[in-house]
Order: C-alpha cells, then structure tokens, then sequence
C-alpha cells in the first residue's frame, strides 16, 4: 500500500471516529494529534499483518482496522493480495465477507424493534412468524409457544443447526451455485435432526434460529431485510458506506469487488451467498465498517437509549456454556483484556474492549487458520492496550 493511500485511509478513520460521537449524541471523543507515539503504533500494526503474511505461505491476505482514540490511532491496514490467480495486492478498502458476524447486526436490529416498542424479548416467537414458518418447527416437535425471542438471540432456543450438518456442507461444496431459500434452510434442519432440547435448557449455537429472526425483522419493518438493516441501524449516520448485504442489494457505489476468501485450496467466491445469508450470515464489508458498526454498539449512534447495550450484553441465566454468548455477542478475554464481539466463518473478527475504548475489526483470508486470527488479536493489543 502506498504512503499516500496509507495517509488519506487513515484520515478518513479519525474523521469517522471523531465525527461518530457527534452522530450519536454520545460523549464526544477527546481532540487528540497524530503524535510520533501514535505513528510508531501504526508502524507495528503494519509490520504485524506484514509478518503474519510472510510467515504463512497459505494465506493470502490479512486485513486490520484499529480504533483506538485514547492513543489518537484510527487505522486500517492489509497486507498480502486479493487472489491467489492475479496476486492484485489486498488494501484496505477492499470488503470481505464477514459470515456470523452479521448475527450482531440482527440481533441489534432486533434491539431496535424492542426500542420502537414494536416487540418484547420475551415475546414468543409465534406472535411474529406466520403459520406457514412455525409449521416445520411445530411437525419436528418443537413447543414453539414457549421459544421466545430472547432463546433465539442467546441460541438456547434448542433448535437443530442446518448449516452444521454434513448433508448441508456437502450440498455447499458439490452444488455451489444452488440458490438458498430461508424457508429451504429451515425446513432441512427439521428433517435432518431433532431438537437439541427444551427452549432455555442449553446453549447449542445454530443459524436457524437467526434466520427466524431475520424473518422477525422483514415482517415487522414491512421491507426487505438490507432495507430495515440500513433505516433500523443508522447505516448512513454510521457511515458504513461500504456494507451491504451480497446480492440482497446492490454492491455500494465506489467498492471494489471482494476479496477471495478461502477454505482449504477452495476459492468460495465461487458458492452462492445464498447459503448463508438471511440474518445468520450475509453482510459483507471493510473491517473499517466493522470496526465503525461494533463500536457504535457501545460508543452509541446505534440504539437510542444507553440501556440496550446492557441488555444485549447480559448473560442468559441458568445456562452452562464453554461460550459465553448474550444477544448476538459473545464475551471473549484477549491477552488479558475483555471484550465484546463476534467472529466470522471466513476468519473474520470484530471486538470492542470497554475498559481500554479500543475497538479492532479483522480478516484472515485462509478459513481454517482461527488460531492465527487469535494470536493476531492478542498481539494488536499487546502493542496498542496502554
């Protein structure tokens, strides 16, 4: 990347950043200088990404954004390239799909709706899907009168997972073009396995029950979901100029085409967004835009009273879980600091850690190498975290 394209990304950043509070009416950031200290940060950064490239033949590409204004850092890297055909090198402006980190964006969609007095976390779901959506769920034995709302945010709904099961990945892998339909989704979790359990006995993480809220989302807005993502969620105030649900709509104006993401030597460019798309996955963006949009969660600009975020944030009671999971976030201690956040299918993070006011949002373009997106986390707040 180019120092001038390095300067004007990281100007665009500070300006976001800054410019966010006042969006949101929430504490204004401090006015703060690009210092030689914030520099050096920035430097590390990128040798950081540049070492993890050199250091791992198989990945092709690693993008970073960083919001730390404590430190006056508002940066976004890459290093590596775009594809493994051309090697056109991967900046930062340049999107990545980002998988289950779009559960976050539905369930603060949700969030919204609750603030809008237009539903109540402990509704059942039966109050907001048709009859024709609750029919599979009630024929494979789910008491779906007593699965709420709130059990599907915290998946401990128990219902079966479709896009774990091997008969879903082997369909994804021999039939990539195959055109998803949510109902077509729904409807192959009731046939292919049981109920994990009763609403609210277990943690079981699932897609199914995001693609039901999903749903939740278009009938309640009357409008497509990118639509009520975009109105619901201050897309525009936020400045997430470059997310978009894929093929939902239109790819933004001025974005450049994706990033290859891959699984084993598989360029997944080539399977159909549709397979993961309708609020369990499905946004695609710069880690920029992540980071801007986990942010906000916490900063403000995305709820109207401060109060959601702690309930998004509160902990299902009575559930014993390995993850620790609220609505549509999940809590994670990096290197010794906490944080909010979710990942990705495709190697993608974003975290936001309260304490410190440092946000990070990443990519990692090779899907099996979660650990190095782990260590890569630990080591960006090694060097930024005061």
């Amino acid at each position: 990347m180019s120092r001038v394209l390095a300067v004007r990304l990281r100007a665009a950043a500070v300006v976001a950043l800054l410019g966010l509070a006042r969006v949101s009416g929430a504490q204004s950031a401090p006015a703060c200088t690009p210092s030689d200290a914030s520099h050096r940060i920035e430097q590390r950064l990128q040798q950081l990404i540049d070492s993890v490239v050199r250091a791992t033949a198989d990945v092709p590409g690693v993008a970073l954004t960083v919001l730390a204004p404590a430190r006056c850092v508002a940066w976004s890297g890459a290093a590596g390239v775009i594809d493994r055909t051309t090697h056109a090198p991967l900046t930062p402006v340049v999107p990545h799909r980002m998988a289950s980190n779009t559960k976050t964006y539905t369930a603060a969609a949700i969030l919204r709706l609750m603030e809008e007095r237009r539903l109540s976390l402990d509704d059942p779901m039966t109050r907001h899907l048709p009859a024709e959506a609750l029919a599979p769920l009630r024929r494979d034995g789910y008491d779906v009168d007593h699965i709420t709302l709130r059990h599907l945010l915290t998946h401990t709904a128990g219902i079966y997972d479709y896009a774990m099961d091997e008969r879903f990945v082997y369909i994804v892998t021999h039939d990539p073009l195959h055109r998803w339909t949510r109902a077509e989704q729904v409807d192959s979790a009731m046939v292919w396995g049981q109920p994990y359990g009763a609403a609210g006995a277990l943690f079981h993480y699932t897609d199914t029950g995001y693609i039901l809220l999903g749903q939740i989302v278009e009938r309640l807005t009357a409008q497509p979901m990118a639509a009520a993502f975009r109105a619901l969620l201050h897309f525009e105030a936020l400045g997430l100029s470059s997310t978009w649900l894929e093929t939902m709509e239109p790819r933004p104006a001025g974005v450049p085409d994706l990033v290859h993401q891959y699984m084993g030597e598989v360029d997944t460019r080539g399977i159909d967004p549709s397979f993961d798309l309708y609020g369990g996955g499905g946004l695609a963006a710069t880690t920029l835009d992540m980071a801007r949009f986990t942010r906000a969660l916490f900063a403000g600009g995305v709820f109207s009273r401060p109060s959601t975020i702690q309930a998004m944030i509160t902990l299902p009671t009575g559930i014993v879980s390995e993850r620790v999971y609220a609505l549509g976030i999940g809590r994670a201690v990096v290197g010794g600091h906490v944080a909010w956040g979710h990942t990705g299918f495709w190697n993608t993070f974003s975290r936001h850690f309260p304490a410190e006011d440092i946000t990070i949002a990443g990519s990692v373009t090779q899907q099996e190498r979660n650990a190095l997106s782990r260590a890569l986390e630990q080591a960006v707040m090694a060097i930024v975290a005061p």
